[in-house]
């Protein structure tokens, strides 16, 4: 094979991985359509919604977070779930990204009892892993915006969670589809080595009171 051809020959290969690698999270989408919703109505009842984490403006939740909290609200208001998990990360005393949750579900008229904390859901992976080990879920809803919602549930059933999820508001940015696609793949290879988190510690499970998860 001439000098060109192995040019070439590495172009194609490059080019073809690099188109698995973009084909990932639309396959994830494909495969979890069917579990997606955005009429609450249609959402099938679960034990708990799950509230993913995201960024904290000066001590209050971001656009994206308030619009994941509101989701959840609706959900327990009509029934949907009897609790909800607060997920992210709080690895620090300067980064909480649940406690601002926690007191827009309180201002919300939502049961201190039922309002779960997990500090330690540092990435998607990571909280629907303590979502089934820790807090004990076989059902749930998770509750994130449309970008983020096929690779949560590809990875909360693939973990052998029933799990739904609801659409909330916002989201809608062309960049935030763009990082699915290295996030995707991230999570692929964390359910094929079967990470375990760095994070479990004790049972809690979401028949107990929620209030004692807060700090």
């Amino acid at each position: 094979m001439s000098h060109f051809g192995y040019i070439r020959l590495a172009l194609i290969c490059i080019l073809s991985v690099l188109a698995v690698i973009i084909m990932i999270p639309v396959c994830m989408r494909l495969a979890m359509q069917g579990y997606m919703y955005t009429n609450v109505d249609d959402v099938p009842v679960a034990q708990v919604a799950l509230v993913l984490g995201a960024s904290v403006v000066h001590g209050q939740p971001s656009p994206i977070l308030e619009y994941r909290a509101a989701a959840a609200v609706e959900l327990y208001r009509r029934g949907k779930v009897s609790k909800i998990l607060v997920t992210g990360d709080n690895g620090a005393l300067s980064h909480d990204e649940v406690t601002p949750v926690r007191k827009y579900l309180i201002d919300a008229g939502i049961p201190a009892g039922d309002i779960f904390l997990d500090h330690a859901g540092f990435d998607t992976y990571s909280s629907m892993y303590r979502a089934r080990d820790v807090f004990q879920a076989q059902s749930l809803t998770i509750v994130t915006q449309d970008f983020h919602l096929p690779r949560a549930l590809f990875i909360a059933r693939h973990l052998g969670i029933t799990a739904y999820g609801y659409t909330a508001k916002g989201g809608d940015e062309e960049h935030d589809y763009v990082r699915e696609i290295p996030a995707s793949n991230k999570a692929l290879l964390d359910l094929f080595i079967r990470r375990v988190p760095k994070y479990l510690g004790d049972v809690i499970p979401l028949s107990g009171d929620g209030s004692t998860t807060w700090y």
